[in-house]
């Protein structure tokens, strides 16, 4: 696989230029394994990013994926267990956007 050009933390630089296996690569540098819905969820984010030009922090994120996915995706609790302590920077990275301009 032809590496990409990220930051200095790893966010890509095109978010063009992602692809499915660069995530699944990603995910698994972070310790994921990525199921159906983990992608469905990352493919929702790269079309909000797209729609808005935001890479969502935590709220907008929770609000936007409760609208696609309901209430049991769309919540925090849920989102830190599946995918860390900052689910929006995570789900940033894995979706190939922006860090999220609040996150640490």
């Amino acid at each position: 696989m032809t590496a990409l050009a990220t930051d200095h933390l790893g966010f890509l630089q095109n978010a063009r230029d992602w692809h499915a296996d660069w995530c699944r690569q990603q995910a698994a540098e972070q310790g994921l394994d990525l199921t159906d819905q983990d992608l469905a969820i990352i493919q929702s984010l790269r079309e909000f990013y797209f729609r808005y030009d935001l890479s969502p922090a935590m709220r907008p994120l929770v609000k936007h994926l409760k609208g696609e996915f309901g209430a049991e995706v769309g919540n925090s609790i849920f989102l830190m267990q599946r995918f860390g302590e900052s689910p929006a920077r995570m789900l940033a990275l894995l979706a190939g956007l922006p860090k999220p301009k609040n996150c640490l």
